[in-house]
């Protein structure tokens, strides 16, 4: 009788343990208004940087951890901080053409959150990144910290516009470019505010 009761006690403490450990995923609804996007692009001869807005998102969290999550960029919002008046204009005027994001014909940007892992106790994000209608797999780092209702994600993601048909002023595309040539690579600075 005794042995099982301890069998049954073991298995319940089993259940209790691998219920705990299997938590149901929680839902948290991106803050847009407490949410940022800040870019850096460079060139040869300098950089330029500025914000764009993200427009909706969420990201999913099980045990405190990131699970998953999608969240989309309005490419229309996108802003220059370094510029003044009519080079303002031209250069976010360029960024909105077909050399650049084709914001007419492609007015987000957005990511999916496929899988996430944990390496040398860095958060490794893994996703789906659609830029002008192309989608493309990415990985970048990302510190997630959660207090209460509110989850806050900060990461770099550094990203090569060349896969997504981006190739103005690219010297990997155009030879003897020069000092004229951009970076294939630009940045963003992104720091998220869920809550659920």
């Amino acid at each position: 009788m005794k042995r099982i009761t301890l069998s049954l006690l073991a298995l319940a403490l089993v259940a209790t343990s691998f219920a705990k450990g299997s938590k149901k995923s929680e839902s948290f609804k991106v803050d847009a208004s407490k949410s940022s996007v800040n870019w850096l692009a460079k060139k040869v001869t300098g950089q330029h940087n500025g914000t764009i807005t993200i427009s909706n998102g969420t990201l999913a969290l099980a045990n405190d951890k990131i699970v998953g999550g999608k969240f989309e960029i309005d490419m229309t919002s996108i802003v220059n901080a370094d510029l003044q008046g009519e080079w303002n204009t031209k250069l976010i005027g360029h960024l909105k053409s077909d050399d650049f994001f084709s914001v007419a014909k492609n007015p987000t940007a957005k990511l999916d959150i496929t899988k996430v892992e944990t390496k040398e106790n860095n958060t490794i994000v893994n996703g789906k990144l659609t830029i002008k209608g192309i989608t493309q797999d990415i990985s970048f780092p990302a510190s997630v910290s959660k207090k209460g209702n509110v989850v806050v994600a900060i990461a770099t993601i550094r990203i090569d516009r060349t896969k997504y048909d981006i190739k103005y002023g690219s010297k990997s595309f155009i030879e003897g470019i020069g000092d004229k040539a951009i970076d294939d690579e630009f940045e963003l600075q992104v720091n998220l505010v869920a809550i659920k």
